[in-house]
């Protein structure tokens, strides 16, 4: 049984070894996101840049993504690996979120 659970522990994504992340770390991580697209949205308005509602979801989903990553281990300094995994789930957020924002608009 102890196997099974050091197993688990030892999780990797394309050679990036992942931890689990504290309930903590990611309320953090989520609050600091949202502050990070709220500020990122002001300066689009700030700049005059259209943003549409679709556009400011995609930013706040990136924004979370990029903030939650680093608490699960994926550290973009660290090299190509850490970058292409980043990357590679933000297209796949953003490819399901493209999805999904056209299957419920109408």
């Amino acid at each position: 049984m102890l196997w099974l659970c050091s197993a688990a522990l030892n999780m990797q994504f394309i050679g990036i070894p992942l931890r689990k992340p504290s309930h903590t770390e990611i309320a953090t991580a989520s609050v600091m996101a949202v502050g990070l697209w709220v500020a990122g949205v002001g300066l689009m308005q700030a700049a005059q840049l259209a943003l549409s509602r679709v556009d400011a979801g995609a930013l706040l989903l990136v924004m979370l993504w990029g903030c939650v990553s680093v608490r699960v281990g994926i550290r973009i300094e660290r090299g190509g690996r850490h970058l292409l995994a980043s990357l590679a789930v933000s297209a796949l957020l953003l490819g399901a979120y493209q999805v999904l924002s056209q299957l419920f608009s109408g």
